[in-house]
């Protein structure tokens, strides 16, 4: 089984930063199938554009534009690439680094899928960040991947903890439907639960309420739908449920600061 070392990744490396506590590597996968190998560090894949399918010893992963996973040092898996173009974008976290925040690393073992929108949104200004590249670009993406560390592992003790069936039956509902104009009691009454009780107890689960968490799955999923050449704006805006483009671009930056035109720009560039 081959061990792939810092930096190294199947396919055209687009461009590479080495960082103090980081390498960030930029590549288009063109390979259609890559066998069993592992990696010196712990690292995360974010999938910029295409699709991939990942396997390990417990679970393959579906991957899309958005998907973002985390692989623990040494955690062999395999990758198979569909048809079309695919781009990776990988944070392989140095040993000592990661080490010296040991209530991070004890929490965050395997491999495993990344859901929480707010995750992503911080690896969407990660990117951003590398493609800056002027002289604070080292400290934000430091802030930013901490930030990141942070929120997955609150999500991971989070998850240790009993939760009721109303949970992920509502969260399975919300992300299959995100452009769906949903209302407190149709919820309310698919999940047989009292409105009262959903308004209350959602953000114990959800970390924000509930409109703000479907406004958040409608701009991760805009983020995905952002390097398709064939869609405008105002296609993804209402693929994605917003009511015009006005409102999708205000939505936008109200949680990621930039214009969407500045990632669809970064997004398309190695296209």
């Amino acid at each position: 089984m081959e061990n792939l070392k810092t930096g190294r990744f199947y396919g055209q490396t687009n461009s590479t930063i080495h960082l103090d506590f980081a390498t960030i590597t930029d590549t288009e996968y063109t390979h259609d199938r890559v066998d069993w190998h592992y990696h010196d560090n712990a690292y995360f894949t974010f999938i910029l554009d295409g699709k991939v399918i990942e396997g390990n010893k417990k679970e393959v992963y579906n991957c899309t534009a958005g998907s973002l996973l985390f692989h623990n040092w040494q955690d062999a898996h395999y990758n198979i690439k569909p048809k079309g173009f695919t781009r990776g974008f990988h944070i392989e976290l140095n040993e000592s680094w990661f080490n010296s925040f040991k209530f991070y690393r004890d929490n965050l073992q395997g491999s495993f899928a990344v859901a929480n929108p707010d995750v992503k949104f911080l690896f969407y200004k990660i990117f951003r960040e590398t493609n800056i590249q002027d002289g604070i670009t080292a400290l934000s993406t430091e802030i930013l991947l901490l930030q990141a560390l942070a929120q997955m592992q609150g999500d991971s003790v989070a998850a240790a903890k009993q939760t009721p069936i109303w949970v992920g039956r509502l969260r399975d509902i919300l992300n299959d439907s995100i452009a769906c104009k949903f209302t407190l009691s149709e919820l309310s009454a698919t999940l047989q639960i009292h409105p009262v009780h959903l308004s209350r107890d959602f953000s114990k689960y959800f970390q924000c309420n509930l409109g703000e968490y479907i406004r958040k799955l409608r701009i991760e999923k805009a983020f995905a739908l952002l390097p398709s050449r064939h869609l405008s704006l105002t296609d993804i805006a209402l693929t994605c449920g917003f009511a015009d483009q006005s409102h999708f671009l205000r939505s936008f930056k109200s949680f990621n600061q930039a214009n969407p035109t500045v990632y669809r720009k970064l997004l398309m560039r190695a296209c």
